[in-house]
């Protein structure tokens, strides 16, 4: 691999799943979206737009990000609550690279053991697929389930191990993120 892609290749990583230092985060414009139809069946109801932002990194744009809920969405106990968080990629990665992120940011939150990174990098390099422009990839977590991933409107997987579930939407939405500016701008039309 050249250094010129290796260093690109980097700062796409640390920008994919907000964990380098840096992250511009710009509020996008439709924050007042009707919840498409699939978010409306997998959140059982009529779920509301808590937040949507697109996510940039030196002048790189990488992803917007829109996270959805119900309507007495409380952000102290987010954790307790369904929720699905949805990335349109504005670039193209590879699903390897977007697990391998994932796992990185999930031991800054708090360190893992041995047998969580084999398994849960394991299960998330089986889920998690490339990505192209345009592209999305969607979470649906809930706490007494897990989480399911979707890539388009296509169901990638279930994931029961509610512990893992929980640590990755904390990339997002713990208050231990790297980037607790990109929480608050998730998290900024739910009451805090």
């Amino acid at each position: 691999m050249t250094t010129r892609r290796t260093a690109l290749t980097y700062v796409m990583h640390a920008a994919l799943v907000s964990g380098a230092g840096g992250l511009a985060v710009e509020a996008h414009a439709n924050t007042s979206a009707a919840a498409p139809g699939f978010v409306r069946t997998l959140l059982r109801g009529t779920p509301r737009l808590v937040g949507q932002h697109r996510f940039t990194y030196w002048g790189f744009e990488v992803y917007d990000a829109s996270l959805w809920a119900s309507a007495a969405f409380a952000p102290e106990d987010w954790a307790k609550q369904t929720l699905m968080l949805e990335l349109r990629y504005l670039r193209d990665f590879k699903g390897t690279d977007i697990a391998q992120r994932s796992m990185d940011e999930m031991q800054g939150q708090r360190a893992l053991t041995t047998n969580q990174k084999q398994n849960w990098a394991g299960v998330l390099q089986t889920l998690i697929p490339n990505v192209r422009n345009g592209e999305r990839i969607t979470g649906v977590y809930a706490p007494d389930k897990g989480m399911q991933l979707w890539h388009q409107d296509r169901a990638l997987g279930e994931v029961t191990d509610t512990e893992l579930a929980q640590r990755f939407f904390g990339i997002w939405l713990a208050p231990e993120t790297s980037q607790r500016q990109l929480r608050q701008q998730l998290l900024a039309g739910a009451q805090l």
